[in-house]
């Protein structure tokens, strides 16, 4: 039995899956608050304790740069160790790794129904990448070595922000202002949304309408934005989620030339899913492909939006499933 976690600035997801003829068969799971605990450990013993079974082996997909095992969460006030999560859950066989990580160990795992092509082209032989706006904006790598792909992770998600135009330029400024340093994250995510449309409003680019103030600070921001934007009801919203998708085209086709992902894009997380009818427009595609010379190896490479939102939990236990024999830690 493998336990598996995806975990998140907003919620940490718990499975169970069992290997059935190499497939993983999903067995049980739960999602948690992340923010209502007060670090990872509590969390898993929670479930454990509701379980009838114990598992063998557990890895854990986590919001943050994950180094010697141990890693400070991005989005959360946490730092989890893994030596030390495997002595309080008394499960020596206990991985770390990347939430991003797991996204692209789940790839493998997926079918062609939890796809939704944006460039259908024909896929090839090459490295693959991932990238994920959610709580936070997350990427990783697939490495095409001839005969496989080798998962890495990196914080792609934290490199400078390069505006595309003088609207953006004018949006680089205010997030320069209110934050300093501005990275892809600043916009590329729930929050990236809010300031957004912070931004526009504030520039008086429409009118917003009767009580859509009070909607945002009693609910999800970024949720209620989205909403307004794809039933039309708020113009600015409107534009901040038209502005939201060419920055995030843009960033796909950056990460796209620096893996040479002539495998595959995936855009995951938890944004992508529900913004299908803005990604499916002319808007991101046109970002993605607006790389001066190299505009046709782009054109080349297929873009696919994930569906699936268990491919987080998926791809760590396909990580503890792959990595068993070398899984065990250290319980002092």
């Amino acid at each position: 039995m493998i336990l598996a976690g995806d975990i998140g600035g907003t919620n940490a997801r718990l499975a169970y899956f069992q290997p059935q003829n190499g497939h993983l068969q999903l067995i049980s799971e739960r999602v948690f608050p992340s923010r209502e605990y007060s670090e990872l450990g509590e969390i898993v013993c929670k479930f454990l304790e509701d379980a009838a079974t114990r598992p063998e082996i557990a890895c854990f997909g986590i919001a943050g740069p994950v180094h010697n095992g141990r890693v400070e969460t991005s989005n959360l006030p946490w730092i989890i160790e893994q030596s030390r999560l495997a002595k309080q859950i008394r499960l020596p066989a206990t991985l770390l790794i990347n939430d991003l990580e797991a996204n692209a160990w789940g790839i493998g795992a997926l079918s062609p129904q939890d796809l939704i092509a944006l460039n259908p082209v024909g896929a090839s032989a090459g490295n693959q990448a991932v990238i994920a706006p959610g709580t936070g904006l997350g990427e990783a790598g697939l490495l095409w070595n001839g005969s496989q792909h080798q998962v890495f992770a990196c914080e792609g998600g934290h490199v400078d922000f390069a505006p595309q135009g003088e609207l953006q330029i004018e949006l680089l400024r205010f997030l320069s202002a209110r934050y300093g340093h501005v990275s892809y994250e600043r916009i590329l995510s729930g929050p990236g949304l809010v300031n957004v449309y912070e931004f526009l409003r504030g520039k008086g680019c429409g009118e917003e309408p009767a009580g859509f103030a009070v909607k945002l600070d009693q609910g999800d921001a970024a949720a209620t934005i989205s909403r307004a934007a794809l039933s039309g009801s708020n113009s600015i919203a409107e534009q901040a989620l038209d502005l939201w998708i060419s920055v995030y085209g843009a960033e796909a086709g950056n990460l796209a030339l620096k893996t040479m992902a002539t495998g595959g894009i995936f855009l995951g997380g938890g944004i992508s899913p529900k913004v299908l009818p803005k990604l499916t427009s002319p808007v991101f595609m046109h970002a993605f492909l607006e790389k001066g010379r190299l505009r046709p190896l782009l054109e080349g490479i297929p873009v696919q939006v994930i569906t699936n939102d268990k491919a987080g939990l998926l791809g760590a236990a396909r990580c503890a499933a792959t990595n068993a024999s070398s899984a065990r830690v250290v319980v002092s």
